[in-house]
């Protein structure tokens, strides 16, 4: 494994490994003003939600780390306390990205990118009309974390509208996460989009307490089969199966058809249950697989 220590490295080497490391981030699609009502409108991956109550949500304008210079958002947001946070989806990103060229102080993003300015209700700052959710927000405070090269300003939002486009939710009024077509930065010129195909479901541990992984037998720990995902899956249902459970399990025709076949053969057999375990946790059968592993 490669060391590096960061007081070694350039603001530029630094930049390049923790960008590529530190991803997917979600992008804040920040438009403000200034106190003589120049608009801005500048995408930052420095971003995410930070309390729920109150709602806050923390972006930071790093200064530039070719020249050390601040960027208009930061600029702005310390004369006019205000800002709108538009989500960005695929069907803006390259528009966002156009957006975030460096055009001189006055110059109006909305009109070079090609989005359409939409009135505020509470702030100033106009929305981005094609964005699928549209975040008024007041700026609480501006944190300075250093003044060389690269160093961030955060910067601390509280929201007080949320506007939503109704075709991104689902029939219960919430956003649908198939539906929204999120896009991330990544490192350099790289994004990616959460599009159906790539979206799973990890099931939170938060109503029940997981046996654990420690509590698994030794030869489903350190399985050649199972991988660290599947380990984890295991070690989060609540009990071990009683051995009539695992007994019963022993009748299923695929599982029979393993231990009649490797009789003799427990090497051969653990592999193959262990294979047939993969499989069931591959359709959420978690249980399933439990037992299967434990025969």
């Amino acid at each position: 494994m490669t060391t590096l220590k960061a007081e070694d490295l350039s603001a530029v080497q630094l930049q390049d490994y923790l960008q590529y490391a530190i991803a997917p981030r979600p992008i804040c699609f920040a438009s403000t003003i200034d106190a003589e009502g120049n608009i801005n409108l500048s995408p930052f991956s420095f971003f995410n939600m930070f309390s729920t109550k109150p709602p806050i949500c923390v972006f930071s304008p790093a200064r530039r780390v070719r020249d050390n210079t601040t960027k208009h958002t930061l600029e702005n947001v310390l004369q006019v306390k205000e800002c709108v946070i538009n989500i960005v989806n695929y069907d803006m990103v390259q528009q966002m990205s156009l957006a975030s060229t460096e055009y001189a102080k006055g110059v109006n993003e909305f009109e070079k990118a090609g989005f359409t300015m939409l009135k505020s209700v509470m702030v100033s700052p106009p929305r981005v009309a094609e964005a699928p959710v549209q975040m008024e927000c007041l700026i609480n405070e501006v944190i300075s974390l250093g003044d060389t090269n690269g160093a961030g300003n955060l910067i601390l939002a509280e929201v007080k509208l949320i506007h939503i486009k109704e075709d991104i939710l689902d029939e219960s009024g919430k956003i649908d996460q198939q539906k929204i077509d999120l896009v991330a930065r990544l490192g350099g010129d790289w994004y990616c989009r959460v599009t159906k195909d790539n979206l799973f479901k990890v099931a939170k541990p938060l109503s029940k307490l997981g046996i654990g992984v420690d509590n698994l037998p030794r030869s489903v720990r350190f399985s050649k089969v199972l991988t660290g995902n599947d380990l984890g899956m295991l070690g989060n249902v609540e009990m071990l199966p009683t051995e009539d459970d695992i007994d019963a399990v022993s009748q299923l025709a695929d599982v029979k058809e393993i231990l009649d076949a490797t009789i003799g053969d427990a090497t051969n057999r653990e592999r193959e249950l262990h294979e047939l375990a993969k499989s069931a946790l591959k359709q959420g059968e978690v249980e399933l697989a439990l037992k299967i592993v434990l025969l």
